[in-house]
């Protein structure tokens, strides 16, 4: 690459009838100048643009970073939200059969009394019969008594 300084330091030999020596380096003069000056503009733009390159390279690294983030988050949530509907699944389930044992259990508890209902009709029933001819027979023995 040819630098301000090899258009300083350049060097034209001399003919007959060539160009003004004079107005030649005052040419090569300004050329050097403006050359330096877009010699110095490019490489602070090559600066800027490494200084930018680096810093996407970091917010590209972030992007990945979130992104990644972002989806285990996700994962994570929807393995949250399934647990929770299993476990409320299964909280359910033992609701229901608590409630089908306990109404089993009832149902057994109101079985049994009205089997005790049914046997206490009928011991209820045999002793008024059984008091029923006991008084009978006591007024037949009373009715037989006063008769004589």
């Amino acid at each position: 690459m040819l630098t301000p300084l090899d258009i300083h330091n350049k060097e034209f030999g001399h003919s007959f009838r060539g160009y003004n020596e004079g107005e030649v380096d005052e040419f090569l003069d300004e050329i050097v100048k403006h050359y330096e000056n877009l010699y110095r503009e490019n490489a602070e733009l090559k600066d800027s643009l490494e200084r930018i390159e680096s810093k996407l390279e970091q917010y590209q690294k972030m992007e990945t970073t979130l992104h990644n983030t972002l989806i285990v988050a996700q994962e994570t949530a929807e393995e949250v939200k399934l647990n929770a509907r299993k476990e409320a699944d299964l909280m359910l389930k033992e609701a229901e059969l608590r409630g089908q044992k306990a109404i089993e259990e009832a149902s057994k508890d109101v079985q049994r009394l009205r089997e005790e209902f049914e046997q206490l009709q009928k011991e209820m029933n045999l002793y008024r019969t059984r008091l029923r001819t006991l008084i009978e027979g006591q007024l037949t023995l009373v009715n037989s008594q006063m008769g004589e």
